[in-house]
């Protein structure tokens, strides 16, 4: 009996709280664990780069210096001209003569037989060029062949004059014209060197393609020394090869590097056949040689070898 009322209190007792739950003492982290947090953040950049600019940014030294091609042809340009083979033609009147009668044409009774260029040489006017492009105005005057040089002055105005021809070479394809222009209103090319060109380095090409006047293409050296064929048959040796566009029109224009200096005549262009296409396949006969030729046709009218 005396079992029952230590039962009954031990019942009617409250049940002891439930015990603390366990708790992980804090820790700092270690430098182990930054590590691999770092490493995860560069994984996650590296995977997924941040969104660019839908507009190309310059790289720096890969791209083309715009601006200073652009002053390249501003300062070299005025010293390009552009030539035009002019025929004079006339016809009888009538059955009894009476006189003749010019062929009507776009430069005022004369018909434009073809288009070249060429470059002021120096201060008196004589201009160089392919002999090619002004080859009739040594021919044997069955017509009459003019030739009209279209020049630039400081102030960007063109202006024409008639050109005379005063010496020439098939076998380089030179020849030099002569203008009578001021030397003030003459801006004569800046004549280089072809000896050091390399494979590779830019180069520039101005003239009249097709018409279009101071064209500028722009390329590079693809090739030195190479055998071309001349009018006269025998081969132009040393020529430059160059992927800048040489077109109808360009025979004859300079080309240049990339400081204004003239390295080379522009002269001809293979083109894929039938099509009339340039094949990107260009040569320039070098300056050097040029340099060697054209005072003795300033001076002769011809070189030493058509002397005799």
């Amino acid at each position: 009996m005396a079992l029952q009322p230590l039962l009954r209190l031990l019942l009617l007792r409250p049940p002891p709280p439930p015990p603390p739950p366990h708790r992980t003492p804090h820790l700092p982290p270690t430098s182990s664990t930054r590590r691999s947090a770092a490493a995860a953040a560069l994984l996650l950049l590296a995977v997924a780069p941040p969104p660019r600019p839908a507009r190309a940014e310059p790289d720096g030294e890969d791209d083309v210096d715009e601006p200073r091609v652009v002053r390249l042809f501003e300062e070299a340009s005025p010293s390009v001209v552009f030539i035009k083979d002019i025929v004079v033609s006339s016809r009888p009147r009538g059955r009894n003569g009476g006189g003749s009668l010019l062929v009507e044409d776009e430069e005022g009774g004369a018909t434009v037989e073809g288009t070249g260029s060429g470059f002021v040489w120096d201060s008196s006017g004589h201009i160089v060029t392919n002999y090619h492009v002004v080859a009739k105005l040594a021919g044997d005057g069955s017509e009459s062949h003019r030739c009209k040089v279209f020049l630039q002055d400081s102030s960007g105005t063109s202006y024409s004059k008639e050109g005379r021809l005063i010496g020439y070479d098939p076998t380089y394809d030179l020849a030099v014209l002569k203008v009578d222009v001021d030397g003030d209103k003459l801006r004569p090319a800046l004549i280089g060197t072809s000896r050091g060109l390399r494979v590779g380095q830019s180069c520039f090409a101005i003239g009249n393609p097709l018409g279009y006047e101071h064209t500028l293409t722009t390329g590079v050296v693809s090739g030195l020394g190479r055998e071309i064929p001349s009018l006269s048959g025998r081969m132009i040796r040393g020529a430059i090869q160059t992927d800048a566009a040489i077109n109808a029109g360009n025979s004859g224009g300079p080309l240049i590097d990339s400081y204004g200096h003239v390295i080379g005549v522009n002269t001809a262009t293979f083109t894929r056949k039938g099509s009339g296409i340039s094949s990107r396949v260009n040569f320039a006969i070098p300056i050097d040689t040029v340099v060697q030729s054209v005072p003795t046709l300033i001076v002769y009218g011809t070189t030493v070898s058509n002397r005799f």
